[in-house]
């Protein structure tokens, strides 16, 4: 079966999927839970495999050392893929919500209800656990999917794809809601499906996501690049600016929503920096700053040129800029910045509700470290990515981003003739406190 034939079952499960019910749907990740237990010896194994190609990869200079962390499925982080399959089953069911509901005549109901896309293709960097968050949220959204990771894990998403296939067939769901490609012209074969997909999420590098977006008619949600800011205001409380400086950078930093640039202002920087710059060293990130800052900390940076200030590292490196206003802050994150998520320190409540209204971002944050902007911590339950785009979904895109709407109106033998022949009938457009409910 080639990968036309898997995009054509995909369709004909999806439209089985949107007819399934929560319980069954749920069900299904209750399964996967309790699957992925179940075999956790086995996924490690796998997982252990691909870490130790990864070494060799890293010495030929084919992947980047800070992604073989993304890369692990050991210690914690095992549970924790576990915990979110759990945590999506708990979220309330995003399909059949009535958005709107409008009387457009007497007896004339015109319902706005919510339902899957259909088909995605996913196509992801090297973390194995975004492959079974991906899953998950699709399911739950009553989409499906078909999945591409990096050759970087080809084992273990071997391994979680069949986990996930044979646990959702064994559940009851429709064969063929989830497809796994295994090569890269499996992806331009993609990239041709329009008859069959109905939206492509890429994660990964800013030129292969951007490849994507040029070589398809298939609509495309995501970011290419997630140049993230910190901006210390002059009214910081240095204390907290320290630990959310850190954390933004250093918590995990290859990751689209860790800090690459941080903007000082001048009124403040000799007092922070002073303590910024040895806390940042102590964690090795490496400094390229402009001339002030260089300056205030002599030694301490590597000169920043143009292009580091819309540089995404992945990687433990800094660019560091003294401003003199606010306003310069949020004119330099706007222009360099990738919308993806940016944060003011400061307690000046005025301050911020400029920064947090001027900012042209997914999302903007007050005191506070920009490695929030992510779907399990936002309560989404989990996401398959962050869009910086400003239709359909913003942000981490959980359940509610992949789902669509259609509109359902409900009469009784009217016809548009009635309202505009010669005896008219009026509208009413009256908004209706009802939901819309199949006839039992």
């Amino acid at each position: 079966m080639d990968l036309r034939d898997h995009a054509r079952q995909a369709r004909r499960a999806a439209r089985q999927l949107a007819l399934t019910s929560a319980a069954r749907r749920n069900a299904g990740l209750e399964a996967i839970a309790l699957a992925l237990e179940a075999r956790r010896e086995e996924i490690q194994g796998a997982n252990r495999q691909d870490l130790e190609a990864a070494k060799g990869m890293v010495a030929r200079g084919e992947l980047a050392q800070p992604l073989v962390k993304r890369l692990d499925l050991g210690g914690s982080k095992f549970g924790a893929v576990v915990e979110m399959v759990q945590s999506v089953r708990a979220q309330a069911d995003p399909l059949g919500r009535t958005l709107a509901a409008t009387e457009l005549a007497q007896g004339l109901r015109l319902f706005r209800v919510s339902v899957p896309i259909g088909v995605l293709g996913v196509i992801f960097e090297s973390r194995p656990d975004a492959l079974v968050q991906i899953a998950s949220l699709c399911l739950k959204a009553g989409d499906a999917v078909l999945l591409k990771g990096g050759r970087e894990a080809e084992r273990t998403n071997q391994v979680l794809y069949e986990v996930i296939k044979r646990a959702t067939e064994e559940a009851g769901l429709p064969q063929g809601w989830i497809w796994l490609l295994e090569t890269r012209e499996e992806v331009r074969e993609l990239l041709a499906l329009d008859e069959y997909l109905d939206l492509i999420i890429p994660r990964g590098s800013n030129e292969f996501v951007r490849y994507i977006m040029e070589n398809t008619r298939i609509p495309v949600t995501g970011h290419a690049d997630g140049v993230c800011h910190v901006y210390v205001d002059r009214a910081a409380d240095l204390d907290k600016a320290l630990r959310v400086t850190v954390d933004a950078k250093t918590q995990y930093a290859a990751v689209c929503n860790a800090a690459e640039t941080l903007l000082v202002h001048r009124q403040i920087a000799p007092q922070f920096l002073a303590r910024a710059v040895p806390a940042l060293k102590e964690k090795k990130v490496e400094l390229r700053g402009d001339a002030a800052a260089a300056a205030l900390v002599p030694g301490a940076f590597v000169m920043a040129t143009e292009a580091d200030w819309g540089a995404e590292y992945l990687d433990y490196v800094l660019a560091v800029k003294v401003v003199d206003s606010l306003e310069e802050a949020v004119e330099h994150i706007n222009r360099y910045g990738s919308h993806h998520t940016d944060t003011i320190l400061t307690e000046d409540a005025q301050a911020a509700g400029l920064f947090l209204g001027a900012v042209d971002s997914a999302s903007v944050i007050h005191n506070a470290s920009t490695r929030f902007a992510d779907g399990f911590r936002y309560g989404l339950g989990a996401e398959v990515g962050i869009s910086t785009g400003r239709l359909h979904s913003r942000g981490p895109v959980g359940l509610e981003g992949l789902t669509s709407y259609k509109y359902i109106l409900e009469g009784d033998g009217h016809t548009v003739d009635d309202f505009e022949g010669a005896v008219k009938r009026p509208f009413t457009h009256r908004p209706l406190k009802q939901d819309w409910r199949p006839a039992e």
